[in-house]
């Protein structure tokens, strides 16, 4: 049996955490490259060309459903929060699309030799008052014994066929607005190597747990066009996603992008992690960087989030309304922070 003062950090167990784990996009994009093509469904409204956040299948005339899944290893050693963070991480897709999640499946993998079962449950119980929030159940799921732990959720969600918000519907003179501020990836790294202060905790923890839930209301809104979240891949990374998918380039005012409170000071310390690196080499020629702007900046732009802020594009004038409506949800670190231009699918940072 183990015992619990020789419990292992959860963060130790595994070689990244979070949406840091995802696979880099260039050697994804070379993965999926080779893929076959999918077949044509009438119904399939949203697959995996534009690399959207869901599936979307229209069911009938007012109804389609969103399914989606999404799971890594820990981003924290507390196992309720990590709960928490992977069930609220995963349900974003749905919100993302304009939906609202109906159900969930847990999909869980732990080292059963190494954790005990109360850490183990306190991983699912996390999960649990998460979608219990959402006001969804946790109906069912698969588990296996695996080396490192692994936790999170498919998650399925209903919307109406004419309120699905994509990440390739973006226009030229489009404002961008982000949801939540950056920083998670380096708050994330701090906590591993033990330099994380508890204020700086807990704002990892607010900012992870709190759900995307005004995904809906935001969709229904006139003049939003497009929507995603921001997770692994990082700010520009999701970015690019929208550009490439929308035929249109981005203009981005660093100066305007929110981030947490003393991540940057984190970052001039060394606490990055490794994923932004790799997301730089991956798509870094498809970026004009200011000679203004510092490496800092670049590590900010390129930090993996984990349950991370929604990306909306609006016409100029739903602006105000699309932060108004952020805002009277909680999203007080919401901030307009580009445009949309046209011209080929690139990012250009201003200072």
């Amino acid at each position: 049996m183990n015992d619990v003062h020789s419990t292992p950090r959860l963060t130790s167990l595994s070689h990244g955490g979070g949406c840091g784990c995802k696979i880099a996009p260039e050697v994804l994009a070379t993965l999926l490259r080779q893929s076959a093509p999918a077949q044509a469904f009438a119904g399939l409204m949203v697959g995996a060309e534009t690399a959207d956040d869901a599936a979307v299948y229209q069911l009938n005339d007012e109804q389609a459903v969103i399914a989606t899944t999404d799971f890594f290893m820990p981003i924290v050693d507390d196992p309720f929060d990590f709960g928490r963070i992977a069930a609220a991480n995963a349900l974003s897709d749905v919100y993302a699309m304009g939906g609202t999640p109906i159900l969930a499946l847990a999909i869980l993998g732990m080292p059963i030799k190494v954790l005990p079962p109360e850490t183990i449950r306190e991983i699912l119980r996390g999960g649990e008052s998460v979608c219990a929030d959402a006001g969804i159940p946790i109906a069912g799921g698969h588990s296996i014994d695996s080396v490192e732990p692994i936790y999170g959720l498919v998650a399925l969600g209903v919307v109406h066929p004419r309120r699905v918000k994509r990440n390739c519907e973006a226009r030229a003179g489009d404002a961008l607005v982000l949801g939540k501020p950056l920083g998670v990836g380096i708050l994330s790294a701090a906590l591993k190597k033990q330099r994380l202060s508890r204020d700086g905790y807990e704002a990892l923890i607010e900012t992870t747990t709190r759900l995307n839930r005004v995904g809906p209301e935001l969709a229904s809104l006139e003049g939003v066009h497009a929507m995603t979240d921001v997770t692994g891949f990082g700010l520009l990374g999701h970015l690019l996603e929208v550009c490439r998918g929308s035929a249109v380039a981005a203009r981005v005012r660093m100066v305007d992008v929110p981030v947490l409170d003393g991540v940057a000071a984190l970052a001039n310390e060394g606490c990055v992690t490794g994923a932004s690196e790799r997301n730089w080499a991956s798509y870094g020629e498809e970026v004009r960087l200011a000679p203004n702007l510092s490496g800092t900046d670049r590590l900010l732009l390129c930090d993996p989030q984990t349950s991370g802020g929604l990306l909306i594009t609006c016409a100029r004038e739903a602006v105000q309304a699309v932060l108004d409506t952020l805002r009277r949800n909680g999203f007080t670190g919401a901030a307009c922070f580009g445009e949309m231009a046209e011209g080929l699918p690139e990012v250009f940072v201003d200072g």
